[in-house]
């Protein structure tokens, strides 16, 4: 088991040690937390704690977590729309609906299903059993351009070009409203929404730095169709930040509006130039992910 230890400062005096945990480590839902609660997992100053327990300063909670037991990732003869391929990385073309790795409700038909089987086991191992080749990742319902890498020395040069920001990442969207400026930039922190844990937001006190460059590429009255870079590449940067603009991605019922006059299977978002440094060649590579079927019958009926 792994042993995490936290002490608890005054801004967070009188949580819910449930709450309290939650908020602390990002990576845990409350309802495990509270599980681990319920199996005297967690102790504060040397004793196991009921969930209703509200934590004072300088409170020492000392909580283990197991193991986590990696199911076994089964290779899937899924068709991929490679934009490049060599050696060291694949780019591929992420369709609508399709999850980048394995997760709770999602243990198959995943692009990390599909790589092992184009790839087979040549896939680096850096990110473990359930993300093989996985660097970064877009959501679900985001289409376009991803990189895998087939080894470890590749997938080491491509976490670092993320680290330092030097990749190309520009995204195409359709967003709500007129926006007011042709271009701009938005540089506000995104962290865990306070209240709603399914959400991101700006969060200007736990949120790490996050900056969206936009432009507008064609406006049409109620919707704008614009072009954001990605400087640096939080969860949901850029529908966050769209939304923090007044503009939420068209189609997105996380951050914007429940219903609209288009069937949508989420946000309108493509992620369509992807540039880095090749990890053998050090030549930079950009590939283009031309815009899927549903992304330009939306534009023509806007």
């Amino acid at each position: 088991m792994d042993e995490l230890c936290f002490e608890i400062t005054e801004e967070l005096e009188e949580e819910r040690i449930d709450k309290c945990l939650a908020a602390l480590v990002d990576s845990l839902s409350r309802s495990f937390i509270q599980k681990l609660i319920r199996e005297e997992q967690v102790q504060v100053n040397g004793r196991p704690v009921k969930g209703s327990y509200r934590v004072k300063a300088e409170d020492r909670v000392v909580f283990s977590l197991p193991k986590a037991m990696e199911p076994e990732i089964l290779p899937e003869h899924i068709p991929l729309d490679i934009l490049y391929e060599d050696e060291d990385v694949i780019v591929v073309n992420k369709p609508k609906g399709m999850v980048v790795h394995p997760a709770a409700g999602h243990s198959g038909g995943t692009l990390v299903n599909a790589l092992l089987g184009h790839c087979g086991s040549s896939l680096s191992g850096i990110n473990g059993v359930l993300r093989p080749g996985i660097v970064h990742r877009i959501d679900m319902d985001t289409t376009g351009s991803i990189v895998a890498c087939k080894n470890d020395r590749a997938h080491n040069c491509i976490a670092e070009q993320l680290r330092e920001h030097s990749i190309t990442r520009k995204y195409h969207a359709l967003c709500q409203g007129n926006l007011k400026e042709d271009a701009g930039t938005i540089d506000r922190p995104v962290g865990r929404h306070p209240v709603d844990r399914k959400k991101m937001a700006v969060n200007e006190k736990n949120g790490k730095r996050a900056v969206t460059h936009y432009r507008v590429l064609e406006r049409f009255g109620k919707y704008t169709y614009i072009e954001c870079r990605l400087e640096t590449g939080r969860t949901h940067q850029i529908r966050v930040h769209m939304a923090s603009l007044g503009h939420p991605l068209l189609g997105d019922l996380l951050y914007g509006a429940q219903k609209g006059p288009f069937r949508l299977q989420g946000q309108a978002l493509h992620a369509k130039v992807l540039g880095f440094r090749h990890p053998s060649t050090g030549e930079y590579l950009e590939v283009d992910a031309p815009l899927p079927e549903y992304f330009l019958r939306l534009i023509s009926q806007v």
